[in-house]
């Protein structure tokens, strides 16, 4: 998935652990299953993504359905 790369690009951007992603996202295991890229990303983890890291709602969207961007 290429949610997946997205937020571990932001990540390494803002020099965050899995640890600090568990704080934004709630779980040890969501958080190890979405970068495993074994889960897509729920609506919830959607908005906290976009709050805390600043990615666009947009991107993350796309990122799951696997579209382009206009």
């Amino acid at each position: 998935m290429i949610c997946a790369v997205l937020v571990k690009f932001h990540m390494e951007q803002q020099q965050l652990t899995r640890k600090d992603l568990e704080k934004i996202l709630g779980a040890r295991m969501p958080v190890a299953e979405v970068l495993n890229r074994k889960r897509g990303l729920s609506i919830n983890m959607i908005r906290a993504l976009h709050e805390k890291l600043g990615i666009s709602v947009d991107v993350l969207i796309r990122s799951i359905w696997g579209l382009k961007a206009a």
